[in-house]
């Protein structure tokens, strides 16, 4: 086995170093997260294996808004999908990193936990990529998530209904944060939220489409406007390897 995949308690030390501001981010996001969960009417217990297991905050809170809203098991298993596809794409940007020599395991450990925080620590490492590396990033951030959440439940349970209430506009806070940033660079982007927020309204309304789930709409809207996007506005080359 090469150096680059042989265990280094330093490159561990490190990933752990580079991991700790990250965990302390999950941490308070997944605790917005877990009053959701509670919502959803998850216990702690499972809201911790939720998010031990699904380490993704835009796939779990898509999925817990279904459950809340008794959606079909298809419906929560095809939006997490959707909601989550582009990790497919930066586990293959990952693949391309290891050294060929590199044990199936150590892929399989590593694609477990690829967030768009821990992928980005770890493709800015220089050379081959040592696993023990995002080990140590993982070791601190998915324990982080999963007990954020669980804390989540345990205060929803625990407050009064006016606060979990308040809590819960944190998630939408959240998740202006992911979209103004990019809205912000991009017009195109920023166009393409506006629309989804008018198709999404306007589905509520449409004959036909209203009668559909709350879920079933959501999948529909994913495809149509992503798919719609990627034709008529694709990503340039040079653009990506910036």
């Amino acid at each position: 086995m090469k150096e680059s995949t042989q265990f280094s308690r330093k490159v561990l030390c490190d990933g752990m170093r580079d991991g700790f501001p990250i965990a302390l981010g999950y941490f308070a996001v997944s605790f917005s997260l877990g009053i959701a969960a509670r919502n959803a009417g998850l216990t702690p217990m499972q809201g911790f294996w939720a998010s031990l297991l699904n380490n993704a905050s835009a796939g779990e809170y898509a999925a817990f808004t279904l459950i809340a809203a008794r959606a079909t098991y298809w419906e929560v298993a095809v939006i997490t999908l959707i909601a989550n596809a582009r990790y497919l794409l930066m586990s293959c940007a990952l693949a391309q990193r290891f050294a060929p020599e590199t044990p199936f395991f150590h892929r399989l450990l590593i694609g477990y936990d690829v967030t768009d925080e821990l992928f980005g620590i770890t493709i800015a490492r220089p050379g081959p990529l040592n696993p023990y590396y995002t080990y140590g990033a993982i070791l601190l951030a998915a324990p982080a998530w999963a007990i954020g959440t669980a804390l989540g439940i345990l205060a929803g349970n625990a407050l009064p209904l006016r606060i979990v209430s308040a809590l819960s506009v944190a998630l939408y806070g959240m998740f202006l944060a992911i979209i103004i940033p990019p809205a912000r660079k991009n017009r195109i982007v920023a166009a393409l939220v506006l629309l989804s927020f008018a198709l999404s309204f306007a589905c509520n309304y449409l004959p036909g489409v209203s009668a559909l789930s709350d879920g079933t709409r959501t999948i529909i809207l994913t495809v149509v406007i992503s798919a719609a996007a990627a034709v008529l506005f694709p990503v340039k080359q040079e653009e990506t390897a910036q």
